[in-house]
């Protein structure tokens, strides 16, 4: 009997795991966390820094699967619990707010303004999985979030209060187009599902007209370019003005 209950146990967090989009969330949490460290930032600073984002991000990856939970339903999506009915949409509802009430210590702990700008993030997500991420405005909200992440760096630092300085306008440009890219990188696996969902999200109202070979190619030098752009931004001009 203990086995079994370990083994549905098992099973449950897995399900929640797999419903919070944790690949996406820990790369942004670590990509973040690194970038962080460059900065010149204290150990448990850029700790800090990852461990806010993770938090953001696998609340946002649950509120994404509830979101979506009718809409895979009929496109019989594979791998999502929610909407397979294996992972109750009330628990997931519970580990999204823990998640949220878990992020905004994390983020304030950043600085209070470099946790705002994090936690604004929050409600763009909302709504990006609510109302946009199905649209043609599929963009937007990956845009506006890459696009505030240079200022949780740049006015990060350790407990409460303000620190550092603005970031630099190039930086924040050329990190929201990073954002732009890779909502494209993100959803090109799914368009299959996204069309037979009834889903018209930007890529896919593209992949429609030219061809999803056309889009993979257009993706992944658009995506290079935006990477190559940031990485020049920050290094000739800097994080912070």
């Amino acid at each position: 009997m203990s086995d079994a209950l370990a083994v549905s146990r098992s099973g449950r967090v897995r399900d929640l795991v797999r419903s919070a989009h944790p690949k996406q969330a820990v790369f942004l949490a670590a990509v973040l966390g690194v970038l962080a460290a460059i900065d010149g930032r204290a150990e448990r600073e850029y700790l800090s820094t990852a461990a806010a984002v993770l938090a953001v991000q696998l609340s946002l990856g649950l509120s994404n699967d509830l979101c979506d939970q009718h809409h895979d339903y009929r496109a019989q999506t594979v791998g999502k619990p929610i909407a397979s009915g294996v992972l109750p949409a009330s628990r997931a509802s519970y580990w999204m707010m823990v998640f949220v009430l878990l992020a905004v210590p994390l983020a304030v702990q950043n600085g209070a303004v470099a946790g705002a700008a994090l936690l604004a993030t929050l409600p763009i997500g909302w709504v990006h999985n609510r109302w946009l991420h199905r649209t043609a405005f599929s963009w937007l909200g990956w845009t506006l979030t890459f696009g505030l992440l240079p200022a949780f760096l740049a006015y990060g630092g350790w407990a409460g209060g303000k620190h550092g300085d603005p970031p630099t306008l190039a930086v924040t440009g050329a990190a929201a187009a990073v954002g732009f890219c890779l909502h494209f990188v993100t959803t090109l696996g799914d368009l299959v599902d996204d069309n037979k969902s009834g889903a018209r999200n930007l890529p896919l109202r593209i992949a429609l007209r030219v061809g999803a070979p056309r889009v993979l190619v257009l993706t992944i030098l658009l995506t290079a370019a935006a990477v190559a752009g940031l990485a020049m931004a920050t290094l000739t001009i800097g994080l912070r003005q």
